[in-house]
């Protein structure tokens, strides 16, 4: 797969980064070598490979639900960098 400035600019618009000349560069050549490791990792032969579930043979312990210290509504918002009465207020990420 080649990697070109196309490309490089909608992956920037997609995750809102800008990048200048020189970081496009780069940014170009660090794709450029995740696409060749990728393809390395294709042309492993798998065959008879079971697939991998778990990363151990231990069994799973999972700890019990407990309640614990709640926050009021107050003091959630207390440290929040913008509120509107009794929400957070965020930036609009999506449009309609």
């Amino acid at each position: 797969m080649e990697i070109t400035d196309k490309m490089i600019e909608k992956l920037a618009d997609l995750s809102r980064l800008n990048f200048d000349g020189e970081q496009r560069d780069k940014m170009k050549g660090d794709l450029e070598k995740m696409i060749a490791f990728v393809d390395t990792l294709n042309s492993v032969n798998t065959d008879g490979v079971e697939p991998l579930i778990y990363m151990t043979n231990e069994p799973l312990e999972l700890r019990k639900d407990a309640v614990g210290a709640e926050l009021s509504q107050a003091e959630a918002l207390s440290n929040a960098p913008s509120k509107d009465s009794d929400y957070f207020k965020v930036p609009k990420v999506l449009d309609k």
